[in-house]
């Protein structure tokens, strides 16, 4: 399994754009709060903080078209639905849920160290070759 999938992906971008998001991020390997203490994983322990650095690196380096790279910052550092990023852009609800898809897609297979396959999607819905 690929370290960044979608779904870590799309949940750590609003940290791209806002210091302070990164306050409301839950990691994704801790426990849930009302669960009782127990042992951790160690290697797992620090990981948020590595991922942020990542997805914000994979945000400047990552090869994006200019439509995919207004979707992504329209829809996560301000939130817009798609409906209102179409109109914005003249463009089909569709054709912004299209570049939502392969910018999420690229940056993932990025920061796994993969290509980018269009239209490809494994069991994680992953767009990696």
């Amino acid at each position: 399994m690929s370290a960044y999938d979608r779904r870590l992906v799309e949940h750590l971008m609003p940290a791209v754009w806002s210091t302070e998001a990164a306050y409301g991020i839950r990691s994704p390997t801790a426990p849930d709060a009302d669960m009782p203490a127990g042992s951790t994983d160690p290697r797992t322990a620090g990981t948020l903080f590595a991922h942020l650095a990542d997805i914000r690196r994979a945000w400047r380096e990552c090869q994006l078209t200019r439509g995919e790279r207004r979707a992504l910052f329209l829809r996560y550092a301000l939130d817009w639905p798609d409906e209102l990023i179409a109109a914005r852009d003249r463009v089909t609800g569709r054709a912004v849920r299209y570049r939502l898809e392969r910018g999420v897609g690229k940056m993932a297979c990025w920061l796994n160290g993969s290509d980018y396959v269009d239209g490809y999607d494994e069991t994680l819905g992953q767009d990696c070759g």
